[in-house]
């Protein structure tokens, strides 16, 4: 497909927008609904669930070449399926990719992780080991799955990659006396919508359209002088999708989950195995300067307590005035990739040696 621009858009809407719908289509011939086999920590939460449908989590599964596959967990928007778009090749090649989206109506950290260790004991069960990508808010949950996880279950993954995480609440939102500057907009929608009373429809409606308006933003400011393709135009007609179908329970229920996350302990190792966290340039701009997420990945003796096996990796891009912001996977593809392609090389070398 040829790259679309905001002036081929104006004039040729009909073929853009069959572009673009072809692309979708194409995309769901491929990232299928996927049932893991082994469920049992997710039907014993159902059990004692009284609205069942509404915090389970969607599973998607793409199928690939290799025998080490990824989970994929995204930010607070757009959906794992969405999110990486532009890796989804270079991910294929190393097996299949498996996405967890998030529900539209509710959210639980408990589901979530129970959902996640019994995909991990498929997985596992099919003779392979998950490497689990994280982006920004996906991080957060992720690592408080793996403070509770058993032992068992950490060891069943072959490794972790955090790309712009954020941990915990103190990473978006600054401390009231440390806001003389003025308050951003993401950091005030999440206040508000943290403020809400979720008994009171009107006002948390009123604080989740706030933050569904300033996620359209970001999207928009990132797509801003940029030559769109039919890729970039259906990923964006799914995120405003996902937008407008998740409800203001569903919104306010992932930030009260991210308001509950608890920034780790020093002293004690989260995750052994290997992990790669990729900071973006302009990281600041989204999270806060007293984000103890960004102080703590300046600090090896710090990151290295939590993750003994971890490397930290600036993205860069090479376009001057184009500097890389939080999370942007799918407008800097080209300076993620290539950190993501030599992490999976790496990781891949002792099994093709014990092929060998």
């Amino acid at each position: 497909m040829k790259p679309v621009t905001a002036a081929a858009k104006d004039v040729h809407p009909v073929i853009v927008s069959a572009a673009t719908i072809a692309c979708g289509f194409m995309r769901s011939m491929t990232i299928k609904p996927y049932t893991t086999k082994l469920r049992q920590r997710e039907f014993e939460l159902l059990r004692n669930c009284r609205n069942p449908p509404v915090v389970r989590c969607q599973v998607f599964r793409e199928k690939g070449l290799g025998t080490m596959p990824t989970i994929v967990i995204g930010g607070f928007v757009p959906d794992a399926t969405e999110t990486v778009e532009f890796q989804r090749p270079l991910l294929r090649r190393y097996g299949n990719i498996y996405y967890l989206n998030y529900p539209r109506h509710g959210f639980s950290a408990e589901m979530f992780s129970a959902q996640l260790a019994d995909l991990i004991d498929d997985i596992h069960h099919q003779g392979m080991k998950p490497l689990i990508m994280s982006i920004s808010f996906g991080s957060g949950i992720l690592l408080h799955f793996l403070k509770h996880a058993a032992e068992n279950i950490h060891e069943k993954i072959r490794g972790l990659v955090l790309a712009s995480p954020v941990i915990c609440t103190d990473d978006l939102i600054r401390p009231s006396g440390l806001k003389r500057a003025g308050i951003r907009f993401l950091e005030s929608s999440l206040q508000k919508i943290i403020n809400a009373d979720p008994q009171r429809q009107d006002d948390l409606e009123k604080q989740v359209e706030r933050s569904r308006r300033c996620f359209q933003a970001l999207f928009a400011a990132g797509a801003e002088n940029r030559v769109l393709n039919s890729r970039h135009l259906a990923i964006r007609s799914k995120i405003m999708e996902v937008l407008a179908r998740t409800s203001a329970m569903g919104g306010y229920e992932r930030v009260k989950a991210l308001r509950d996350l608890e920034f780790p302990d020093r002293g004690w190792s989260l995750f052994s195995g290997p992990v790669l966290t990729l900071l973006a340039e302009n990281e600041q701009d989204i999270l806060v300067p007293t984000s103890p997420t960004l102080a703590l990945f300046t600090m090896p003796e710090r990151y290295g307590e939590l993750f003994p096996n971890c490397r930290v990796k600036k993205v860069l891009t090479k376009l001057a005035g184009d500097r890389v912001p939080h999370a942007s996977l799918i407008f800097h593809h080209d300076a993620y990739n290539p950190l993501l392609e030599s992490w999976y090389d790496k990781l891949s070398q002792p099994l093709l040696q014990i092929a060998v």
